[in-house]
């Protein structure tokens, strides 16, 4: 019994981790570019195959998940996830230990974890498929094998497992060639970015700087908080023991605040001019987003400044990394990352009505 409940319990958190990928794999593959970037594995090479690779570790996870819940192919499934368990497990420990990858994208947009929490939970999972191996590993035996798979009719499994597979195609090709089909990103249609970033500006997160102060009498090391630096004029007075360690003070968030990714949308014209209070106040504003630029169809990019350009009444800005990316309409510039939080496409447009998101638009659905 508690066998089949364990089995159970994580192939839904596999299935789980790879649907909320699944529907919106572009997103899941920014996360692969970061962990094959020059600051990570230093492996930028990659970096142009990261949705490949996206599509793989989401396939695998999708339907070794799937495999271990119908008990199909049971041994080649537990194994194959201790695996990828071990091959995650890497990944969030080398993301935690060295601070690189501050979310692992292990549940998409949908659930965030620090890389701590990450590599906790695959251990967890470890720790498990390693004990549904030893429960099941009876039912591995040639003489079990095939005559278990016939008793409970494996033709039934397979074909639930074929529907399985059809409808997963489809969620990763509507994510691939069109918008995610259940967005998890703070970017959702019906989004009020106003509301949202006044949330933000009244629950801002908030960081204390502690000193490193050593006593030149004592040797004694201590760390002290900015506030009670202030306040204890021991630490700073005329003649004071206790000295500033260069190099070591630290900045430490205490208190989390209200998190959003909309605190990142910042839209400045190229002189640095912030124009994003403007452009929420508008009753429409329409804009065209591009977070790589010379990647972009020159000839897609014209047909939508075409199209946009015919809006009424209307705020039409291009925004991108680059100033000379838009010829017909106004450059407007916003960090890649920023960007690519919002766009999934690129070019891509976002529909605003006075400030909030009404049509999320690929460039080619745009035009089309």
């Amino acid at each position: 019994m508690f066998k089949n409940i364990l089995r159970i319990a994580v192939a839904i958190i596999f299935i789980l981790s790879g649907f909320v990928k699944a529907v919106d794999l572009v997103g899941f593959s920014f996360k692969m570019e970061e962990y094959f970037s020059p600051s990570v594995f230093n492996l930028p090479f990659l970096e142009k195959f990261a949705l490949a690779f996206s599509v793989i570790v989401v396939v695998l996870e999708l339907f070794l998940g799937f495999m271990l819940l119908l008990k199909l192919k049971l041994r080649a499934a537990i194994t194959s996830l201790i695996v990828l368990c071990i091959f995650f497990g890497f990944l969030t420990f080398y993301s935690a230990y060295f601070n690189v990858v501050t979310d692992c994208g292990c549940f998409g947009d949908a659930i965030k974890f620090t890389p701590w929490e990450s590599f906790a939970k695959d251990m967890v999972l470890l720790a498990a498929l390693i004990a549904l191996f030893i429960m099941y590993k009876d039912e591995f035996k040639p003489e079990n094998l095939y005559g278990e798979e016939r008793q409970k009719n494996n033709t039934a499994k397979s074909l639930v497992f074929g529907i399985f597979i059809g409808i997963m195609i489809f969620v990763m090709a509507r994510g691939i060639l069109s918008e995610p089909i259940i967005d998890f990103r703070d970017y959702k249609v019906g989004t009020d970015l106003k509301a949202e970033k006044l949330k933000i500006q009244k629950d801002p997160a908030e960081y204390k700087t502690f000193y490193s102060l050593k006593n030149t009498k004592t040797g004694e090391v201590i760390k002290v908080n900015q506030d009670d630096f202030v306040k204890e004029t021991k630490y700073w007075e005329d003649g004071t023991p206790w000295k500033t360690e260069e190099g070591k003070n630290e900045t430490k968030l205490v208190k989390e605040g209200y998190k959003s990714e909309i605190a990142k949308f910042k839209i400045e014209d190229p002189t640095g001019q912030d124009l994003t209070d403007q452009i929420l106040a508008a009753p429409r504003a329409v804009l065209i987003f591009s977070y790589a630029p010379k990647a972009a169809s020159p000839e897609l990019l014209t047909q939508i400044e075409t199209k946009a350009s015919k809006e009424k009444n209307a705020v039409i800005y291009g925004i991108s990394t680059d100033q000379n990316t838009f010829k017909k309409l106004k450059n407007m510039m916003m960090d890649g990352t920023a960007i690519k939080t919002i766009a999934r496409s690129n070019p891509f447009v976002l529909i605003l009505e006075n400030g909030k998101i009404t049509g999320k638009i690929t460039g080619k659905d745009y035009v089309d």
